[in-house]
């Protein structure tokens, strides 16, 4: 049928007859059939409709073209591996904290077939779920009790409802940030069916703005990490400590939402110190929320700890099960928490092992990997800045080492051929140039790295 040109209604080839071509077995193959018999029907409507237009003739070989790349469009929208040379280690959009091979392979022992997830072997009786996990959630932290549900905004959400439901909420008017996707601090408050309280002025806050809003009505006093922007000059932000102080006075709990969260210090890796989960409990804030898939490593997880009464309670409340995680969720938390508590964390968790490698390893990798594609002119090997994310000091910036391309290779078409390859690569774009950022590329994806820009050039 290639290269036909259509010139009546009954020309048109039908669903059955597309789906049998040859020349479509592969991108056919590769998504659902009925999403692909859709495809293909609509593709086969649209172009009817243009030749009733007679906007222009219309061709078998045009149709066939089509139909493949929205079949390719729609394959794409599946999750996929992809290479990430943003220079952002725990990039929101590429699945934030990578999992180690290692680490998914000790985890599928555990969630295939049947596990005791609810089931107590000693006693051969209806189980808890997560115990174990709880556990060294709370030996870790230095906190009486932990737990886990979906994400860090479920886990303020589900603290501010049990503690604060119909409750006045004081919080820092510096603290009312955004977070990804465009999910704000209010919009969450206000769900949960606390009263926002807001005190003090966006870069100015004392304790006596809090103590000043302090009534029969207050719930809590909330205070949010801002991991996700800087204010810099005339600021002042109260320290958790104060606040505890404040909060015990007037018998009122604080929760501390860290956001990120990390367990080690950071200072040594990446020059800057991001509070810490055991100093949240060290300095007394009653509830302590933050993520499981940004520093700590893991995936998509919001823990809480604090008082064993105050995690009970969350755990009573009947919107605690809408938020509660799975088997899966479960297990990869139990391995990394093990790690940390095993003092393994930077050699067994992928996220501190690709944040310690060295700045003088990556200019090694990516020499080696320039001069194997002959030094190719327009192509260097340079300095560069990456950067944590998942919310974390967005200036805060450490040494890196990058691939770049000159002006005259036109980064944009680059980036569109790069992202349609078989195993997507993305990069970031610097002056006009394309730079394939080594920071965050695993050491074994360099070769399909190199054979990627070599099949670019030639």
């Amino acid at each position: 049928m290639a290269r036909k040109v259509i010139k009546q209604l009954r020309d048109f080839p039908s669903v059955e007859q597309v789906l049998q071509q040859r020349r479509l077995a592969s991108a056919v193959s590769s998504v659902p059939r009925p999403l692909a018999a859709g495809i293909v029907k609509q593709v086969i409507s649209e172009y009817k409709e243009t030749f009733r237009k007679k906007t222009g003739p219309v061709t078998h070989e045009e149709i066939m073209g089509e139909i493949t790349r929205r079949l390719a469009a729609c394959k794409s929208g599946e999750i996929g591996k992809v290479i990430n040379a943003t220079g952002i280690v725990v990039h929101t959009n590429l699945g934030r904290a990578p999992l180690s091979e290692a680490l998914f392979d000790a985890v599928r022992k555990t969630v295939t077939g049947y596990g005791n997830i609810e089931f107590d072997i000693p006693t051969g009786s209806r189980g808890r779920r997560g115990q174990a996990c709880e556990k060294y959630l709370a030996l870790l932290s230095g906190a009486a009790a932990g737990t886990v549900v979906n994400n860090c905004a479920a886990a303020l959400m589900i603290t501010l409802n049990t503690l604060a439901n119909r409750r006045k909420v004081i919080i820092s008017r510096g603290e009312l940030v955004q977070i990804g996707g465009g999910f704000r601090i209010p919009d969450i408050l206000k769900k949960s069916g606390a009263r926002l309280c807001e005190v003090g002025t966006t870069n100015i806050t004392t304790v006596a703005d809090y103590e000043n809003s302090i009534d029969r009505a207050t719930g809590l006093i909330l205070r949010v990490h801002q991991s996700n922007f800087i204010q810099r000059g005339f600021t002042q932000q109260i320290d958790l400590a104060p606040l505890v102080a404040l909060g015990r006075k007037h018998n009122l709990p604080v929760v501390n939402d860290l956001g990120s969260g990390v367990f080690i210090p950071t200072r040594p890796l990446l020059g800057y110190r991001e509070p810490t989960v055991q100093q949240s409990v060290r300095d007394g804030a009653d509830v302590t929320c933050f993520s499981g898939d940004k520093m700590l490593g893991g995936c998509q997880a919001g823990l809480i700890v604090g008082s064993t009464e105050t995690i009970d309670r969350i755990k009573r409340n009947p919107l605690f099960r809408t938020v509660r995680v799975d088997k899966i969720v479960f297990s990869i938390l139990e391995k990394m928490l093990g790690y940390y508590l095993d003092g393994r964390w930077q050699s067994e968790i992928k996220l501190w092992a690709i944040l310690a490698v060295t700045e003088s390893e990556l200019y090694r990798r990516g020499k080696q990997l320039v001069k194997n594609l002959g030094n190719p002119s327009g192509l260097s090997v340079e300095a560069t800045r990456a950067y944590v994310g998942g919310g974390a000091l967005p200036e805060a910036s450490i040494p890196s080492v990058g691939i770049v391309f000159s002006a005259a290779y036109k980064a944009a078409a680059l980036m569109k051929k790069l992202r349609a390859m078989p195993v997507p690569v993305i990069g970031r774009v610097e002056d006009d140039r394309l730079v394939l950022d080594l920071k965050a590329v695993d050491e074994t994806d360099l070769v399909y790295l190199q054979r990627t820009i070599k099949k670019i050039l030639t």
